[in-house]
């Protein structure tokens, strides 16, 4: 790469640096994450004042530091001022850059991951606001993890690797969810796989940790194993035979686990993610 490029990219992460500096994180699509400082970028009449705001996608121009880069030139081509209008969004937003940042990676190419997350953001300012926020942030970050390879695996059993589908007729029917597993799995499958695994006292202890079983961070009914298992698709789910309250249920329960299940694997937290829970969940 040489001393002096240009990049297009969304700013994700912004902090003040010396007195009229400011660094900001940037994702773009040709070179992943990139750091650099905007030099007297907090001063009134600067010309990067505005653009180096979160969520402004700019043509950039930056010289290649030693230790950090440094930003020139920044040309605006997109903003999302619905997000600044609205705390909700504004905090949903900003949990989702805090999602790409945990998943992006430096300096290699980040296209999919970029482009993706710039969809989830258009989707999130222009929902209505009387509509619940967590469908749209569950099907974000179920995205944002399978273009990372970091999906959880929703339609088939990790122990047994046998199709459980959603029963929608049995009462209290439920499935087992593991961080640790990396997704769904049968109860029943899990219970005998337990009950050999007490018999086998006659292992060594290495072999008995290495046969162990993951731990079940969460049971799932039949609803949520649905709205889960319809998360890959383009569009959001759209179910008519559950009240709203019903599905506003659901759908907290399955973005707390798709959020806890993606903190596991890559030992981050989602900050912004308690202010979004404190604007939304009524009950």
């Amino acid at each position: 790469m040489s001393q002096k490029y240009k990049a297009r990219g969304i700013i994700l992460k912004g902090s003040s640096i010396k007195e009229n500096d400011r660094l900001v994180t940037i994702l773009t699509p040709e070179y992943g994450l990139i750091r650099a400082v905007a030099p007297g970028a907090k001063k009134h009449k600067s010309s990067l004042r505005g653009r180096t705001q979160l969520f402004v996608i700019n043509d950039l121009l930056i010289i290649r530091g030693k230790s950090l880069d440094k930003l020139i030139q920044a040309d605006t081509v997109y903003t999302y001022p619905g997000l600044s209008k609205d705390l909700g969004k504004l905090a949903s937003a900003q949990y989702l850059a805090e999602l790409a940042l945990s998943l992006a990676v430096d300096e290699q190419p980040q296209p999919e991951l970029y482009e993706l997350l710039n969809e989830h953001l258009r989707r999130i300012e222009s929902c209505d606001r009387n509509e619940s926020i967590y469908p749209y942030l569950s099907q974000a970050v179920f995205h944002l993890t399978a273009i990372a390879g970091l999906s959880p695996q929703v339609f088939n059993c990790y122990l047994t690797q046998t199709e459980i589908e959603p029963n929608m007729t049995t009462f209290a029917w439920e499935v087992g969810f593991s961080f640790e597993g990396g997704g769904i799995l049968d109860l029943q499958a899990f219970q005998a796989a337990r009950a050999k695994d007490r018999t086998n006292r006659d292992e060594d202890l290495e072999a008995r940790y290495n046969n162990r079983l993951p731990k079940i961070n969460y049971r799932l009914g039949g609803l949520e194993l649905d709205l889960l298992q319809q998360l890959n698709r383009n569009g959001l789910p759209s179910l008519e035979n559950y009240s709203d309250t019903d599905l506003e249920i659901a759908w907290i329960r399955v973005e707390r686990i798709l959020r806890e299940y993606i903190q596991y694997h890559t030992g981050k937290t989602i900050r912004s993610a308690n202010l979004v829970d404190n604007l939304y969940v009524e009950f």
